[in-house]
């Protein structure tokens, strides 16, 4: 899962203006940025999470080559010419076309959505810390802490990770910039353990780990070829049809950056979910899951033993540091957007207090276990709005109606785009719930209609231009 990996002076400097030529970067400034940035803590759970909802061996190896394909294509032909068509951070572009206040909505949202995110992290690097203790780990089917050593080892956790994302980007950046490629080679690892351990010899072996597919576990729904697919395409939809990236590509000298994005698709979301799902799959084969399974309940996915079953110290270490070095700036972007609403209060303590939220988040396994849907739904509440800007830079024109409305109408909130949003995400998440449709399916005719709905509305509001 990725967050906007630029310096903290770049992500500052040209904050309110086109970035210039002077300051444009060449393709390969972004391969180990989104390699890095894509290999990280949930991707531990994302793995095992697959086979939890019992997929076979195509749908999981096949769905993940097409689906993260797709995600490649819409940073490239989508948010690479975009961002570089403007060359403004996100909230710069949102801010003239839908003004200030509005921008404020968004980056509530954007807040507590990255406050549970970073609080299933916090979860996913609490179970390696409570290895030494014999901490009993959560259950796939837990919503609750399920003891006091859980809450004891998820605060202290928790305040670690939000101490360093008070003490800003620096730090955070640097950490996570040390700690990735070394969480690549660790993944690695602990998947060719696994084969090892499981015996495979051919490629017909591999293949025979997953075979048909089961029955889903612990409540979670069956994922076929589609949802695979659909699933890995928009799991990160907020970034890239969403336009959240127009920050990261508005450095980009040319869309074929977008390019890039596939060092962390094949490499993160690729490889390390499938590591990670060769260590469940190693897991359930040991007496400890036999005996779950004997009961009728779901083995725990808790990526601390796992790995320290497989590659033993080493696999501990990369399982806290690939917790914290998602939810460190998760938490700092979290900490930024909520500031948008007080502006003059303290940035430290602002971060502090989103850090413990996101610890309170954190020891509730269920943000964690239920990482695939919770993803999914990351996605499709914010990935609408990137349909507002598309259609605004692209087709105001042809439709006659003022691009930038905001900045030029001299308004703080675009009824236009609220409206657009809300309606838009309401009518398809009712249809989700009401009919049992998989949430991925629906993103895109969220999206698309989201930009629709902007330009109809956006036609009848503007009926003065300024």
């Amino acid at each position: 899962m990725p967050e906007e990996a630029i310096t903290h002076k770049a992500q500052h400097e040209f904050e309110q203006e086109r970035v210039p030529e002077s300051h444009h970067k060449s393709w390969g400034s972004f391969i180990g940025m989104y390699a890095g940035e894509h290999t990280a803590g949930t991707e531990f759970m994302i793995g095992p999470l697959f086979l939890t909802a019992g997929v076979s061996a195509f749908d999981l190896i096949v769905g993940l080559l097409i689906g993260n394909f797709l995600a490649v294509l819409s940073w490239r032909f989508l948010t690479a010419p975009t961002a570089i068509n403007a060359r403004l951070t996100l909230y710069y572009q949102l801010e003239k076309i839908c003004g200030k206040n509005l921008v404020i909505v968004y980056n509530v949202a954007n807040g507590l959505l990255f406050c549970f995110l970073a609080g299933a992290m916090i979860t996913v690097a609490a179970t390696a810390v409570g290895v030494p203790f014999d901490m009993n780990m959560p259950a796939l089917s837990d919503m609750y802490p399920s003891s006091i050593t859980w809450i004891l080892v998820v605060m202290a956790v928790g305040a670690a990770i939000s101490y360093v994302a008070a003490r800003g980007y620096n730090l955070v950046s640097r950490f996570a910039n040390i700690a990735s490629p070394w969480m690549v080679l660790v993944f690695v690892a602990c998947g060719i353990v696994a084969l090892v351990r499981l015996d495979v010899h051919s490629f017909q072996d591999f293949w025979a780990i997953w075979g048909e597919g089961a029955e889903p576990m612990g409540g979670q729904i069956k994922y076929t070829f589609w949802h695979v697919v659909f699933w890995s395409w928009l799991v990160n939809a907020a970034m890239h049809i969403g336009m959240s990236d127009l920050t990261v590509f508005r450095y980009a000298r040319h869309p074929d950056a977008g390019w890039m994005t596939a060092a962390g698709m094949y490499v993160g979301h690729y490889v390390a979910w499938i590591c990670a799902a060769l260590l469940y799959v190693l897991y359930l084969k040991t007496p400890e899951a036999a005996q779950f399974l004997s009961n009728g309940e779901a083995p725990p996915v808790a990526p601390g033993p796992m790995a320290f079953d497989a590659v033993g110290i080493a696999g501990l270490i990369c399982v806290v540091v690939a917790g914290w070095t998602t939810a460190n700036p998760t938490i700092y972007r979290a900490g930024l957007a909520f500031q948008a609403i007080i502006p003059r209060a303290s940035t430290y303590r602002v971060t502090l207090f989103t850090g413990a939220v996101a610890t309170v988040a954190g020891m509730f396994p269920a943000f964690a276990m239920k990482l695939l849907a919770f993803v999914a739904l990351y996605g499709f509440v914010l990935a609408p709005i990137g349909a507002v800007i598309i259609f605004d830079m692209y087709l105001s024109g042809r439709f006659r109606i003022v691009s930038n409305y905001a900045e030029k109408a001299g308004i703080q909130f675009n009824m236009a785009v609220f409206l657009a949003w809300i309606m838009s995400v309401g009518i398809f998440y009712t249809l989700s719930v009401t009919q049992g449709i998989f949430l991925p399916f629906l993103t895109v005719p969220a999206w698309l209609t989201c930009g629709l709905l902007f330009i109809l509305i956006s036609m009848y509001y503007q009926k003065k231009i300024v």
